[in-house]
């Protein structure tokens, strides 16, 4: 098992990964019957998005680069209703400017075939715009 998701009521859960023990609450965003105090179920789909592009930049860029230590990405989720959905996810990712051109194509690319990006429905629209200004 990977996780467990405990309902706490009033559309709130307390997720907990298993190996580590760390833990987030979703709640349902204010906009559907919630609180939107904490990231909504889709907001964590869209923020996964951003994070496997780093996390698979960081296993590309490998040690013996400068670090990518201090990139960032700011995402925003748009909705779509009937039915209910993710519609459109942007990500802007913010990276060191001292990189290669050869090296931030290859990272671009890289960044683009993460297994979050495959693993999104194709109606969903990914708008993803690199930023080398760090």
């Amino acid at each position: 098992m990977t996780s467990k998701v405990e309902y706490k009521g009033n559309l709130r859960t307390s997720c907990t990964h298993l190996k580590s023990g760390d833990q987030f609450t979703t709640d349902a965003p204010v906009d559907n019957h919630g609180l939107g105090e904490a990231f909504s179920p889709t907001d964590t789909v869209a923020t996964g998005l951003a994070s496997c592009m780093l996390t698979m930049m960081g296993i590309r860029y490998g040690a013996e680069q400068p670090a990518l230590e201090g990139a960032y990405a700011e995402v925003t989720k748009h909705m779509a209703a009937n039915p209910r959905r993710i519609s459109r996810i942007e990500v802007d990712l913010y990276l060191p400017a001292g990189i290669s051109e050869k090296n931030q194509r290859i990272l671009e690319k890289t960044a683009l075939t993460c297994p979050v990006w495959f693993s999104l429905h194709e109606a969903i629209e990914k708008e993803i715009q690199f930023f080398w200004t760090l």
